[in-house]
């Protein structure tokens, strides 16, 4: 098991004009997701990458905490499908209980930051509302959209926004969401879709993406982790209304 990383592409993630994301079967993302959803841009220590968003308001946007930690600058692409248009991101608040490694340290973590723009989001871009209601059972199905890989290793197969179904599995957790894919075809979270939403079947916010593993050595599409946003509902409004 292992975090879903940044992926160090450089100018790929600059351009992301090409590729898939999401391993195995995903499909590109119909209007209605991609209307929320955006890529999010990281220059850190290690190099530049990129991970998954999506809009609270105009001026913010939630994605998990390990795509914020360590950045020494940020920027929200909204051009994914052609040329760049980039926002720069003016504050980071990453949730108080954010725990760097925590996969493999195998503790408690809320992997989530909310990102303060310097402008405001363009007009195609509507902000997601987000799941009410925490409690998770098993079977239950969801959509997760995100740009990273398609194919784990490549990294020329990132940078086009797909979506695929995963349902929900036990262990059942009051701040997780485990899922799986149902049709047991590999689909699931890969490098680059941190950060990225998990929508309940009405298109509200569930969760969001923070790590997967895979069959063997691999490290994607055997099994997706996302943090429920419900339960953090708290900390959220209190970001967006301008305190802590």
């Amino acid at each position: 098991m292992r975090q879903v990383v940044f992926m160090a592409v450089g100018a790929l993630a600059m351009s992301a004009g090409c590729g898939h994301a999401l391993v195995g079967s995903s499909q590109v993302a119909t209007q209605g997701v991609a209307a929320s959803v955006v890529m999010v841009l990281k220059q850190g220590g290690g190099g530049a990458g990129f991970c998954t968003g999506v809009a609270l308001s105009r001026t913010a946007v939630l994605t998990a905490g390990h795509c914020a930690h360590g950045a020494r600058q940020l920027a929200i692409n909204v051009g994914a499908y052609g040329k760049p248009q980039l926002i720069a991101v003016s504050g980071v608040n990453i949730h108080p209980d954010f725990v760097p490694d925590a996969a493999r340290r195998r503790v408690r973590s809320i992997d989530l930051a909310i990102l303060k723009l310097a402008e405001s989001l363009p007009a195609s871009i509507s902000p997601a509302s987000l799941e009410l209601q925490s409690a998770v059972k098993a079977g239950q199905r969801y959509t997760i959209a995100g740009f990273g890989l398609t194919r784990e290793g490549d990294e020329q197969s990132a940078g086009q926004l797909r979506t695929g179904l995963l349902e929900a599995r036990e262990p059942i957790s009051k701040i997780l969401l485990w899922a799986r894919d149902p049709a047991a075809k590999g689909l699931g979270a890969c490098t680059g879709d941190s950060g990225g939403p998990i929508f309940t079947a009405d298109g509200s916010v569930a969760a969001i993406t923070t790590w997967s593993t895979g069959e063997g050595k691999r490290t994607c599409g055997a099994l997706t982790q996302g943090a429920l946003v419900a339960p953090q509902r708290g900390w959220i409004e209190r970001v967006l209304s301008g305190s802590r």
